[in-house]
């Protein structure tokens, strides 16, 4: 029996790569960074692209990162293997936190982190209205596109509710299934084919 191995095959579904869009991981990227990730664009243009991963929480307390930061119920997930040693932050504050940058509908990047300790402390903002990353994905240009020609992302859109929820059981499932069509069929593969 042949295999259709065409099922692998990404062909353009008219969805460009932009800020705001998500990639979603073809089944058997390599990689503990990017095995079936969903990296949120959060920067895409002619000097490269920037983005966070949204499904691969750590376990790790987001007090342990900040001592002055007060008992806060927010997830952390690895953003990527650029920077490590820094933590970063999307959220749905807007100006509340001068010198955000936009990303797409109420989603921001960045921002004055002592405003947003301060918010933290005076308890106006909500775990479901922040996260928080270590590290983030990068691209030089033309890194990005050469990676989708070769069928390693799959670009498409996700609600704001989606990128904000801090829920990320089966992300990458649920959004291959939001795609539809053969990419369905990618969720029935093992994460290592070797294994089957």
């Amino acid at each position: 029996m042949n295999l259709n191995s065409d099922i692998f095959r990404i062909k353009t579904n008219n969805i460009e790569p932009e800020k705001g869009r998500i990639l979603i991981a073809e089944p058997f990227l390599p990689g503990s960074y990017f095995n079936r990730s969903i990296i949120l664009l959060a920067s895409y243009g002619e000097k490269g692209a920037v983005g966070f991963i949204l499904n691969k929480p750590v376990d790790f307390p987001v007090q342990n990162l900040f001592e002055d930061l007060p008992e806060f119920d927010a997830d952390i997930y690895i953003g990527g293997p650029v920077s490590t040693d820094s933590v970063y932050y999307i959220h749905s504050l807007g100006d509340k936190i001068p010198g955000s940058i936009h990303i797409k509908e109420n989603i921001y990047w960045g921002g004055d982190f002592d405003a947003l300790k301060q918010q933290i402390r005076m308890g106006i903002v909500e775990p479901d209205q922040i996260r928080f990353f270590i590290g983030y994905s990068g691209w030089a240009p033309g890194q990005l596109e050469e990676e989708i020609q070769e069928n390693s992302w799959l670009v498409s859109e996700m609600k704001q509710s989606e990128v904000m929820s801090n829920s990320k059981q089966k992300l990458w499932e649920k959004a291959v299934k939001a795609v539809g069509g053969k990419y369905s069929l990618w969720i029935n593969y093992p994460e290592n084919p070797s294994l089957n």
